[in-house]
Parts: structure tokens; sequence; C-alpha cells
């Protein structure tokens, strides 16, 4: 809904960003003048969002860390030692730990996720579901490729350019791995490509002579 968008972002910036000065937040909070988006895009060039205004939903995720990232650095001392509420005794703690100890198996939802779970992996199906959670369906296939061992080189990320910026460390560098992930996938695929290659020139430069019927070739 636009309205609430438009509030939203009122708020965060009133409440939480607080970016611009009170006095200087009247274009943004006027929600219902026919101005409101250029008032918002200069907004999100203001705060530097990487975004442009149309991508609604990478906008609020973004303007949303942000304000995570000011209440934090507001309250450091209060946020760095607290606890989770169940974590101010020892049962909750444990129970938190292991989220299976209370878990009821006669429940008619926990049998029907089972059998979906079953229909899935393509478990042969059994009288007792409690079986079925035991039973352990891996293929030739999957077994072959987990006995494979594939040792490599190490790399170093920093010496590999990305090509471009997504304004954060961490996504910069799992962006990285994906796209180093993606070459060695095409380098494999190179060589398969060339082995057909080359087995369709063997048979391409070998071929089977019929001086009788006067044709070279297969």
């Amino acid at each position: 809904d636009e309205t609430e968008f438009r509030n939203f972002i009122v708020w965060l910036e009133d409440q939480k960003i607080r970016h611009y000065k009170i006095e200087d937040r009247g274009n943004l909070r006027n929600i219902h003048s026919d101005d409101w988006p250029k008032s918002f895009e200069k907004y999100m060039k203001d705060v530097n969002c990487p975004f442009k205004i149309q991508e609604r939903q990478e906008t609020v995720d973004w303007l949303l860390g942000l304000a995570v990232r000011l209440e934090y650095g507001d309250n450091a001392d209060k946020y760095k030692d607290s606890n989770p509420d169940g974590a101010k005794n020892a049962d909750n703690t444990a129970k938190n730990a292991e989220p299976l100890i209370n878990l009821d198996v006669n429940n008619p939802d926990f049998k029907a996720g089972v059998m979906a779970l079953a229909n899935l992996l393509q478990i042969q199906r059994h009288d007792d579901y409690l079986v079925m959670l035991k039973v352990k369906r891996l293929t030739q296939d999957a077994i072959a490729k987990a006995n494979q061992s594939k040792e490599g080189l190490p790399v170093a990320l920093e010496k590999h350019i990305l090509g471009f910026d997504t304004g954060d460390a961490v996504l910069n560098e799992a962006a990285q791995i994906l796209r180093l992930l993606h070459i060695e996938e095409l380098r494999e695929l190179q060589t398969k490509i060339n082995e057909a290659i080359v087995a369709v020139q063997a048979i391409i430069a070998d071929p089977k002579t019929d001086h009788r019927l006067g044709k070279v070739g297969r």
C-alpha cells in the first residue's frame, strides 16, 4: 500500500535514522504530495542508499539494516550484554538447545509431515511412521559422488576482481565465491565438449571404405 509505505519511510527517519534535522523533514512527511517520490529519491541519495526508488523491497531491507545499525550504535552498551529471554535460567537454555525434546510424535501434523517427507525422498511407506524416520536412502550415484574427493589449491579471493560492488564486504566475498564456482563448472563443461569433439573427429578421420560401392564412409 503506497500510503503505508510512505508512512513507514517517515517513521524510520523520524524514530531511528534521523538523517535530517527535524525542520528539514517537511517534504518527506508530506506523504500526500505529488512531489513525494522526488523527495524520497533525494532522501535515498542523501543516506547513500545503493538502490533505486523503484526497487521497493531492496530499499526497505537496506533502510531497515541502516536503522538497526544506528539503533545499536546509540545503545551499544545496552545490547552488548543482553541475553535472550529463554537463556535466563538453565532449564530454558537446555530446552532451547534441544528443540526436539518436547516434540509430540503423535501429533497429526507431525505424522503428515513424515509422510510428505517420505514421498519426497521416495522412501517406501511403513505402517509405523517412526520406522520410516530411520530409513537412509542413498542411491548408487549419490554414494559414488560422495566418495569422490576433489582437492585443489587454496584461492586468494582478494586477487580476483569481482567486477561490481554490492556495497557489503560479506556479499562481495560471497559473489566472488559463486563466480569462481561458476567458472569451474564452465571449465568442466568445456572439457566435456572437447572430449565429444575429439570422439567425433576420431570417427570422421577413420572411415570405412567400400570400393565396390564407390563410397567412403560408414
